[in-house]
């Protein structure tokens, strides 16, 4: 009997939900099972009949780009009663299905664990009824079970992010970054409340990606007082030359004495103790809707393959897994475990323990919490001495957007920790110029939000000649330590002056780097700064490609920046639903294209009317995209037309996006705090870059060993791993 996986999304929707349903209808496909949807969750379940349907390879195509979920769902009452539950058992044993992969939030994810906990008695129950046969109840004794968190409010242990976070955090961010121009333009504040009735996940990391003034969270209710101390940290920034001041609280936020801290309750305190009338927005649930991202686009899609794999492959007696990630990589657990440590979050919050409901969320919660508060302070946390040390900051290297954020963190965590802050401007070339001026709070102000790079950068590694003219402008301008922010060049220039320490003791400084590049071609990190904003760019293209070809037979071949390095055109073909990717690391031959030149031809013979082609500028030197476009055209004989688009250089501008934001800030801060310690210490032989490891830098040598300096890219990239989903979600069974 052919093995049968049901899918469901139930609860609250959530962006992504649909790329999860489409990797693992595909999957479940290639893997040789049949797979059905659960039409409006639970409820779905317990009504049967055409509400469990099966989904064929098309019946999922061109719905990654849609919020919300196409097989529906719902917060079924009646699943939480016995009857209701026995009800679901017999229509899912009906149609053959004993595998269950449930995508929704912890409520749903709980009673699906129950009913995989009773599933044997219920079987007894309807044998017993005559509802069911003993044939039946033989065929399927148990159920298996894997859940995908699909929730906006990131409140589930157990994956550091669930499905339509992001997205969420995406409405939010658009929403606070037109709020602010109208407030600065007036003078005003602005109260924006947004969802989290328990986790203040949303509220936290809108405020940190948005640049708020003050943020309200259920985890960490402030202490009595609160309404002084906000009164007081809003007339510092202003002080500081702040025109506009932002509040975000979120919709569970309350005092210690539980009572709920509202956007009204907050409009009456600054009307009484400041006579402003300040302005709310309640996002309510346009933070549900819209476009996906690209990151709960390919995350879901991952994570959907995994839990085909993991419903196939359970063992009689193994517990229901939940599926997510960790660092972006797929990550299983325990569906239980992360369910009661999810739970135990809001009993710590109801006996008032709030420091271990924050540490609960992890250690990057708490850690997150600290930075937000450094960064809305309009002064030091440390008395600075009478003649304090200077850290330098400077870009090198290609622009990536999320470069002004890095900037800004930076700047002022290093005034909150007692030191002089001066900018390098121009990149290298400025630091070989002696361009360098002093900063400081409100010269980074508005910066969070911003495009491009505020102090500049250049795409420029000093020649040997020019390293002597380096060492004297740090020595004229009295830097203590320097910290470095970019992509390959930033590499470059970084291991040089290590390597020239001997012969120029003004490099003989804590030296700490980050990396920011669209390309994610540098080792250390999973995602270089700036490259999740790329990504965004390159999706919302092919979505917008998609739409142009709606009315015709059309192919495309959509070139993305990259240089040697395939992350752009891997993970934008996995998000944008292509049918083929094509890499630098793997290059392409003409016995491929012949293949796919065959495959693509079928397709448009067998019904398809759009064909998307993914490649990176560097794939190839002969089979670019303009001889890919005229092969493809040239075979198709007039059945299809074909057209190319190189989306070029707006991947490196624009907003950065909250991922974008919210990676600058943790990385900014802790090269700072890195470079605090080797300068309280008296170390000066240190040179660190980002290990890869949450809050942590090592010494370059140790991060840079993992450099390809010739392909300009990382010895081991992590989203290769992620080619094996692409080629099994693109191409039905049998292609080739």
């Amino acid at each position: 009997m052919t093995v049968r996986i049901g899918v469901m999304t139930s609860g609250g929707d959530a962006q992504g939900m649909n790329a999860a349903v489409r990797a693992i209808v595909r999957t479940g496909i290639h893997e040789g099972a049949e797979v059905f949807a659960i039409r409006e969750g639970w409820q779905g379940a317990i009504q049967g009949g055409e509400h469990i349907v099966r989904l064929g390879w098309s019946d999922v195509s061109g719905i990654l780009s849609k919020g919300g979920t196409v097989i529906g769902t719902a917060r079924s009452a009646e699943f939480r009663t016995r009857e209701g539950q026995l009800t679901a058992v017999a229509n899912l044993i009906e149609k053959g299905i004993d595998r269950l992969i449930v995508i929704g939030g912890d409520g749903s994810l709980t009673g699906s664990r129950h009913l995989c906990l009773g599933w044997p008695e219920y079987v007894a129950e309807l044998v017993e009824a005559g509802r069911i046969t003993p044939e039946q109840a033989a065929q399927h004794p148990r159920l298996y079970i894997a859940g995908l968190v699909g929730s906006i409010d990131n409140d589930m242990v157990g994956t550091d992010m669930t499905i339509g976070t992001d997205s969420a955090l995406h409405r939010i961010t658009e929403a606070i970054d037109a709020i602010s121009s109208t407030a600065e333009s007036h003078r005003r504040t602005f109260i924006v409340e947004v969802m989290g009735r328990h986790c203040g996940y949303l509220a936290l990391m809108s405020a940190i990606a948005g640049g708020a003034d003050y943020t309200f969270l259920p985890e960490s209710p402030p202490r009595p007082g609160w309404e002084d101390r906000m009164v007081d940290v809003l007339a510092r920034g202003r002080a500081a030359g702040r025109r506009d001041s932002i509040l975000i609280v979120a919709e569970g936020a309350a005092d210690r004495d539980g009572t709920p801290i509202t956007a009204s309750r907050i409009q009456d305190v600054l009307r009484e103790r400041t006579g402003e009338e300040a302005r709310i927005t309640i996002l309510g649930h346009v933070q549900r809707g819209g476009t996906p991202s690209a990151y709960d686009r390919w995350m879901a899609t991952a994570c959907g393959v995994e839990a085909v794999r993991q419903v196939l492959d359970a063992e009689p007696d193994s517990e229901p897994v939940l599926v997510g990630v960790h660092r972006d990589a797929v990550h299983t657990t325990g569906l239980l475990s992360a369910v009661e440590a999810t739970h135990r979050i809001g009993d710590y919050i109801a006996s008032a323990d709030y420091d271990a409901a924050v540490a609960a969320r992890g250690h990057g919660f708490l850690t997150m919490i600290d930075i937000y508060r450094m960064l809305h302070e309009a002064r030091p946390s440390v008395s600075p001495p009478e003649t304090p040390r200077r850290i330098a900051v400077m870009h090198a290297g290609a622009l990536a957007p999320g470069m002004n954020q890095l900037a800004r963190v930076a700047v002022r965590a290093g005034l909150d920790l007692g030191y002089e802050m001066m900018a390098v401007i121009g990149g290298v070339p400025g630091l070989i110029n002696g361009d360098l001026r002093q900063v400081g709070w409100s010269d980074v102000e508005g910066m969070a939000h911003t495009g491009g790079a505020a102090f500049g950068t250049r795409r420029y590694v000093p020649q040997e000649s020019e390293l002597y003219q380096m060492a004297r402008s740090l020595e004229d301008h009295g830097v203590d330590a320097l910290l470095v922010m970019g992509g390959f060049h930033a590499y470059a220039t970084v291991d040089l002056m290590e390597r020239e320490r001997r012969r120029y003791p003004a490099f003989n400084i804590p030296l700490a780097l980050l990396p920011a590049s669209i390309d994610n071609n540098l080792p250390g990190w999973p995602m270089a700064v700036g490259a999740d904003t790329a990504l965004n760019t390159i999706v919302s293209s092919i979505d917008m490609v998609r739409m142009s070809a709606s009315a015709s037979k059309r192919a495309f071949v959509v070139e993305t920046m990259g240089r040697t390095c395939g992350f752009l055109p891997l993970l934008g073909g996995i998000a944008g639903g292509a049918e083929k990717a094509y890499l630098p690391e793997s290059g392409i031959t003409l016995e491929q294209l012949s293949a796919d030149i065959e495959a693509l031809v079928d397709a448009f013979e067998t019904g398809r009317s759009f064909y998307l082609a993914v490649m990176g500028e560097e794939t190839s030197e002969h089979y670019t995209a303009d001889v890919l476009a005229r092969l493809f055209e040239a075979e198709g004989r007039g059945l299809y037309s074909v057209r190319r688009a190189l989306i070029g250089h707006v991947q490196q501008g624009g907003t950065p996006s909250p991922f974008d934001r919210i990676n600058a800030t943790r990385l900014a801060y802790q090269a700072l705090v890195n470079l605090d310690r080797q300068l309280q210490s008296g170390t000066d032989d240190y040179v660190a870059a980002h290990s890869g490891t949450p809050g942590l830098m090592a010494p370059l040598r140790d991060v840079t060993d993992h450099m390809d300096w010739e392909r300009q890219r990382p010895r081991e990239q992590w989203w290769l791993r992620l080619r094996a989903v692409f080629d099994q979600l693109s191409r039905k069974p049998g292609q080739e």
